[in-house]
């Protein structure tokens, strides 16, 4: 699989994540642009922090890491994000998030504009669609993109802050989604679709209608340390996942989104993409945090075969 420089707008929230063994960068759009540039692809984190000691410290330590951060906006009055976050017995994080800050009053700026022309694939959430002005600015950005454009969409449903009808208009705006096994009979729920079972046929039932229902290229179901499942309209593709010890998974479906979308921009099979992706989410839960420092590479992390 041959490299090309694609450009990744990962559109989302900038945050420190407050983990018991401190603070670390975090937020879905660094999470995912990180990984994006590790993997090669030209990443660019489109996000917002204050104009505060913790936007400059964020700002200062992303620009350290293979990302594009010349698109950043910095607001004058609105503090930067931190989330409150506690790792169970199980590895899985719980998450306290504020509110009124910095990735709630995205601007919709002539900057931003013209990277969204630029883009090879944006991706959004449901998080940051949280407040008006975000919003506003996440289907402004989304509206602006190529024909050609990879539009993906992560539902991430953190109560309170999703609605039908944001998912409704995120999924018929979309070309790729990305949802976990919790998620998925949450979203056909709110949709007014049949659920299924939590078993192999009832994941494939569920994720082929929700590609039917709103005519995706590609859904993306993460099953944890059972794997991940890619369903396309015409063919799907079963993983079941990287044995690893998990130290915590906080940034791994951002971390297994990013190799989905860099290998999908590279015309990587099916099988090509799920590997990849579920080598690097497995890699980021074997390390503390949703950015680890320490890259070593990616033929140590993909493989010889998926250089």
């Amino acid at each position: 699989m041959q490299t090309t420089k694609k450009t990744i707008v990962a559109l989302g929230e900038a945050l420190w994540d407050e983990l018991p063994t401190g603070p670390r960068l975090g937020g879905a759009s660094a999470n995912l642009a990180v990984m994006a540039g590790r993997l090669g692809s030209h990443a660019v984190p489109a996000s917002r922090v204050g104009d505060d000691a913790l936007g400059q410290r964020y700002c200062g330590e992303l620009s350290m890491l293979p990302v594009d951060l010349s698109h950043m906006q910095v607001d004058p009055v609105l503090p930067t994000s931190t989330v409150s976050v506690v790792v169970g017995h199980d590895g899985q994080p719980r998450y306290t998030i504020h509110e009124n800050i910095a990735w709630d009053a995205f601007e919709f700026t002539e900057d931003w504009r013209v990277l969204a022309r630029q883009a090879d694939a944006i991706c959004f959430g449901t998080l940051a669609q949280r407040d008006t002005r975000s919003r506003s600015t996440i289907q402004q950005l989304v509206a602006a993109t190529r024909p050609d454009c990879l539009r993906v969409f992560d539902i991430n449903l953190r109560p309170p802050y999703f609605s039908a009808e944001i998912i409704r208009w995120s999924l018929q705006h979309a070309t790729l989604v990305k949802l976990n096994d919790e998620e998925l009979p949450q979203a056909l729920s709110l949709l007014g679709l049949p659920t299924t079972t939590q078993d192999e046929a009832g994941w494939l039932a569920a994720a082929r209608r929700l590609q039917q229902a709103f005519s995706l290229q590609m859904v993306c179901l993460t099953l944890g340390s059972q794997g991940s499942l890619l369903v396309t309209a015409n063919e799907q593709h079963r993983h079941l996942g990287v044995k690893t010890t998990v130290a915590d998974t906080v940034g791994a479906g951002d971390a297994f989104l990013a190799a989905t979308i860099h290998c999908a921009l590279q015309g990587a099979s099916l099988a090509e993409r799920n590997e990849a992706a579920n080598r690097c989410a497995a890699w980021v839960a074997s390390q503390p945090g949703a950015i680890p420092v320490e890259w070593p590479g990616v033929e140590a992390v993909l493989g010889s075969t998926l250089r």
